[in-house]
């Protein structure tokens, strides 16, 4: 009896001791508050945001914790607090401006959340700053400003464009959306052109080989678009005028809001984009250089908090385009010499469900892409015979593309600061790709499952280790045809693909990352054999070679990177050095026949061997908020290690046209930005590519026979004034206008009239082009 009288006396005390203590504060940078910054307990799913005011408030049971503290534009803390059960627990925090956004954390270097800085591979990101400081409508638009990265058009007719990374073509690149390959290839020929920046949260891109995590074709590399999140209530519209050449109209409007619940447990964002672009004839002879356009662009991404330790997040984007290129574009495509009309509805959405426990994380995930694409490709190539007009008349085609993706992750932090990840996908890629009247079929699909695991070793503070494998299995089935030639694909094989990488901090300012990873594409057709293009009024189709075996690739890395703040002033350096060696490349080659409906062929086939090296460089530094400047380039070499045949000779006088190195490939090329607040509310941006002289191939439309040219390097310059007004503390006001490419530097050698070659096109995307436009509503970030 006693001893329950005891226990029932301790009772009210031990619950007090379990009691939720409030804590609160402030988060600020030199007095000013910084709204919705992110307090965090480390190692816990505890956690709140800070509200319009940046102020806090947090409940915890006493004891001792590690806060970190993180804002976008700001560097990092981490803070270790006591809360007790009595006296004051006021915390507040001040932050450091990260004016070269070093410290941001990304996910796409290890699948989990980390702080750039402390990533063993490294990591670029462009955001919504500097999509603004270019004046970027769409992600193709923006890719440019990395090093290693560079994006090109390839076809005048269709404005067909591909990412390279580290001299590699598109097909090398695995494209992710919101971490989840389900970007098809699909989705890479015309996809880059179609999303919106307008909806993006960021765009991570992380150079050298990446099958380790994400399967196959990431052998240059991922390029991860990540869509923005819910994170306050907010709402902003804008619009842009864009003349091109001074006359073309590029018209653009933007629309996006969100709304959280002010316990955070719940959010929602909505954006959409219209897009609407008249054709452009560069060299007046009747046939357009770009597309006439027209783009609409809905989507939403909402989350939910069941409890403290869950998140559920949907993600869902429709897009709608359609393109045309060539000449009269006023009549019916099969009454024009030459046209390439598509007409795109694209699908794309994802759901995931998150545990977040003290020292472990899962998550199961699914996300699918739905493509139906209408196409005409063809035209009566200059003449107006009776056979010309059937031909024509049957060249309109359908495409539908299916992409798939399920999965599972498991995080485990120890407490050494270890991680150890493992997980598990599914992938499928369905793809039918019909043009009847010139017998053309692609009719593909690919299977894959694939498990992986990651082991991050931190045995000292300075010193990461990162292990990690992915095994694949892979079916690919695939009939392919073209006029009176057919070709079939039917490979199970099971792949192994490792990566290395280690980071060592010599001290705070130093970082040493050295790495390798090992890759692989399975034969399939890629971005490029889905693009029809047209040379000497008749279409160019692209098939895969018998026995085309699977290409492999084995990349290295290192890298030194310097950032160090000398009182006010920031900087960071970087320089990386690649090498990627590839066995058995997949290699297009221009056979020089022509099928007996008159269409010309292009086949696959495994190359000897090549290999592409070089280095990349990046400088940024800022004295102040109000100025920063940022320059990259990359000097690298693309070559054969035997002498690879481009086009094959077919008739009596011709030769073979050898090369030894990669074409459409300068062997330098760069960037910078500049941004330059000179008064409290009014900034400058001013930005700019260069690419170097490059082997650009041409086909005679007389003869058909190919030759090489070597193109001019190209300054493409933009300049944008920026002017914010606040109307009051809930609405604001930006006002915008500029040049882009001032100095007009814009091809003008491109081939001419019906018989054209539509691939000869190289250089800026567009030439001198001013813009001006406004958005409004409450605009915290500006």
């Amino acid at each position: 009896m006693n001893k329950l009288l005891i226990l029932w006396m301790l009772c009210p005390a031990f619950l007090l001791a379990q009691e939720q203590i409030a804590i609160q504060g402030s988060v600020t940078h030199k007095n000013n508050p910084i709204p919705f910054a992110n307090i965090s307990v480390l190692n816990s799913s505890k956690g709140t945001a800070a509200d319009l005011d940046g102020n806090y408030t947090l409940t915890l049971l006493p004891g001792f914790y590690s806060l970190q503290i993180q804002a976008v534009g700001y560097k990092s803390i981490t803070k270790k607090v006591e809360v007790k059960t009595a006296g004051d627990n006021t915390f507040n925090f001040q932050l450091e401006e990260d004016l070269l956004g070093l410290e941001q954390v990304v996910v796409s270097a290890t699948r989990n959340r980390v702080n750039r800085t402390e990533t063993p591979v490294v990591v670029n990101v462009l955001n919504e700053k500097l999509f603004n400081a270019t004046q970027s409508i769409s992600v193709s638009e923006s890719l440019n400003y990395q090093p290693g990265v560079r994006v090109e058009t390839n076809c005048q007719n269709c404005g067909f464009t591909q990412v390279r990374l580290n001299g590699l073509d598109g097909g090398y690149t695995q494209v992710l959306i919101n971490s989840r390959a389900v970007f098809s290839a699909l989705n890479s020929v015309y996809g880059l052109e179609q999303i919106p920046t307008s909806i993006l949260d960021r765009i991570e891109v992380v150079r050298s080989g990446g099958s380790a995590l994400y399967g196959s074709n990431a052998i240059a590399g991922t390029i991860n678009i990540i869509t923005k999140d819910p994170v306050l209530n907010s709402w902003e519209v804008k619009g842009n005028m864009g003349l091109i050449d001074g006359k073309v109209p590029d018209r653009t409007l933007n629309m996006n809001a969100s709304v959280v619940s002010e316990d955070l447990t719940s959010g929602v964002t909505v954006f959409g984009m219209k897009r609407d672009r008249d054709a452009f004839d560069a060299n007046d002879d009747g046939f357009t250089e770009l597309t006439k356009l027209t783009n609409t662009s809905l989507g939403t991404k909402a989350f939910f908090k069941p409890n403290e330790k869950s998140k559920i997040t949907l993600d869902f984007t429709a897009l709608e385009e359609y393109r045309r290129g060539g000449n009269q574009l006023d009549l019916a495509p099969h009454l024009t010499d030459i046209t390439e009309e598509l007409d795109h509805n694209t699908y794309l959405g994802g759901l995931t469900y998150e545990i977040n426990e003290e020292n472990k994380r899962f998550s199961v995930y699914t996300s699918s892409q739905y493509t139906d694409r209408k196409s005409f490709y063809g035209g009566l190539g200059g003449g107006r015979t009776r056979q010309d007009s059937i031909a024509a008349a049957n060249a309109y085609g359908n495409t539908s593309d299916l992409a798939f993706l399920a999965g599972s992750q498991f995080t485990l932090d120890f407490k050494n600061q270890d991680i150890l990840t493992l997980g598990a996908e599914y992938n499928l890629n369905e793809t039918e790709d019909a043009i009847a009247g010139y017998n053309r079929l692609i009719d593909q699909g690919v299977n894959s499952v694939g498990v992986f695991a990651q082991y991050e070793w931190k045995p000292i503070d300075k010193f990461t280790a990162l292990l990690g494998s992915r095994l694949d299995y892979v079916n690919v089935r695939g009939d392919y045809k073209v006029g009176n030639i057919t070709r079939s694909v039917s490979i199970e094989e099971t792949v192994l693909s490792p990566r290395l990488t280690l980071l060592y901090k010599l001290a705070e300012e130093w970082q040493f990352r050295g790495g390798y990873a090992r890759g692989f594409r399975a034969p399939q057709a890629f971005n490029e054999d889905l693009h029809i293009s047209s040379v000497g009024g008749e279409p160019q189709f692209v098939i895969l070679s018998d026995e085309l075996e699977t290409e492999f690739s084995n990349a290295y890395t290192f890298s030194v990177n310097y950032s160090k703040s000398f009182k006010k002033l920031q900087t960071n350096f970087l320089v990386e050095g690649f090498y990627t060696d590839l066995q058995d490349p997949f290699t297009r080659v221009s056979t020089g026949a022509t099928l007996p409906n008159g269409s010309i062929l292009e086949e696959v086939r495994n190359g000897k061997g090549a290999f592409v090296n070089g280095v990349n460089v990046e400088l940024g530094l800022s004295p102040s908020s109000a100025f920063q400047f940022q320059v990259g380039g990359t000097f690298q070499a693309s070559n054969y290690k035997e002498t690879q045949v481009l086009y094959e000779a077919q008739n009596s006088g011709e030769q073979d046209i050898l090369i030894d190195e990669f074409v459409r490939n300068p062997s330098v090329y760069g960037y910078f930005t500049t941004n330059w607040q000179f008064l409290e509310k009014t900034s400058v941006d001013v930005t700019g590519t260069y690419t170097g002289k490059m082997t650009v191939p041409r086909v005679i439309s007389d003869s058909g026979f190919l030759q090489l040219n070597e193109s001019d390097p190209f300054y493409d310059i933009n300049i944008k004034l920026n002017q914010h007004i606040d109307l009051s503390d809930e609405l604001q006001l930006n006002i915008f206008a500029g040049v882009q490419n001032i100095l007009n530097s814009y091809q003008d050698d491109f081939d001419t009239g019906p018989m054209r070659d539509s691939d000869y096109i190289y250089g800026p995307a567009q030439p001198r082009t001013f813009f001006f436009g406004i958005s409004f509503g409450n605009l915290h970030n500006q």
